[in-house]
C-alpha cells in the first residue's frame, strides 16, 4: 500500500501571512524522504493554497511523482498537459467550499469528463477521479476507462469521531465500492479526513492500494514533525493491513 502525502496546507501556512515560507517544495521533499511514495497538491481555480509556481517547481523536482488534483476545466487541463504530472486526479470544485465536501458526479459530468481523460491518456497521465462509493457512479467509471479511483472517506471519518453506529454500514460500503472496481480493472485509492485511527481501518481493504493524506499529517506535524508522522502514518497503515490476518 502506497502513500501520498498532500501538502497543500503547508501553502496555506505559507500564505497566511503572504510570505515565501514555508516551503511546499520542501516539504514534498521531506515528504518523500521520510517515506511517501507520491507528493499530491490541488491547484485550485482561486489558487488560495498551492501556485502554478509551487506545481512547477515539485515536477521539475521530483519527476514521477506529483499527484496534480484539479477541477474539471480548460485552463487546468492545459496546465497539466504542459507540465506533465505522473497522475491528475479531477476533483469537484466550489468556490465558496473550505474544502473539497464530496465526491465528482461521475454520471452528470460524463461527456466533459471523457475527453478530458482521452487527453491526460494520450500522453501519458494516469487519471483518477475522486469519487463517493455510490455504486451508480460505477459504470460510468468503466466506461471512462480511468486508472484509478479515489474513494472520499469523508462520511466513514465523521461517523467514527461521532462513535454513530452507521459506521460499519459506511466502512462495508466502501470496501464493496473498492472490490468492484478492482475487479473490472481500476485501482482503488482512499482520501479526505483520514487520521491515524481511520487510516488503519481503511487499510485492511485489500483492494485499496493508495491512500491521500494532507490536513491530518500537516496539523500533527506542529507537535511532532512531518518526519515523525509521516513515519507513524505509515506505521498504522502497516498494522491494518497485518491486523486483517490475524
Amino acid at each position: 500500500m502506497r502513500l501520498g502525502v498532500n501538502i497543500d496546507h503547508v501553502a496555506t501556512l505559507r500564505n497566511a501571512r503572504k510570505e515565501n515560507f514555508p516551503s511546499p517544495v520542501k516539504a514534498a521533499e521531506l515528504a518523500l524522504q521520510s517515506g511517501a511514495d507520491s507528493i499530491t497538491a490541488h491547484l485550485r481555480e482561486d489558487r488560495r493554497h498551492i501556485s502554478d509556481n509551487d506545481i512547477k517547481e515539485i515536477s521539475f523536482n521530483f519527476p514521477g511523482k506529483l499527484n496534480l488534483e484539479m477541477a474539471a476545466t480548460e485552463e487546468m487541463l492545459a496546465i497539466a498537459e504542459k507540465i506533465k504530472p505522473f497522475s491528475c486526479c479531477i476533483v469537484p470544485e466550489k468556490r465558496e467550499e473550505v474544502t473539497t465536501e464530496g465526491g465528482l458526479n461521475v454520471i452528470n459530468n460524463h461527456n466533459k469528463l471523457k475527453p478530458m481523460i482521452t487527453r491526460l491518456r494520450d500522453i501519458g497521465i494516469r487519471t483518477t477521479l475522486f469519487i463517493d462509493p455510490e455504486d451508480s457512479q460505477l459504470e460510468s467509471c468503466y466506461d471512462l476507462q480511468i486508472d484509478c479511483a479515489e474513494i472520499h472517506c469523508g462520511r466513514l471519518c465523521n461517523l467514527y469521531e461521532k462513535n454513530d453506529n452507521k459506521f460499519d454500514f459506511e466502512f462495508n460500503k466502501i470496501k464493496s465500492f473498492s472490490e468492484k472496481l478492482f475487479s473490472n480493472g481500476i485501482e482503488a485509492h482512499a482520501g479526505h479526513g483520514l487520521n491515524y485511527e481511520t487510516t488503519k481501518i481503511i487499510s485492511t481493504v485489500d483492494e485499496i492500494e493508495e491512500l491521500n493524506i494532507g490536513f491530518f499529517i500537516i496539523a500533527e506535524s506542529i507537535f511532532h514533525g512531518l518526519e515523525k508522522t509521516i513515519i507513524n502514518i505509515k506505521e498504522s497503515m502497516i498494522a491494518g493491513r497485518l491486523s486483517k490476518d490475524k
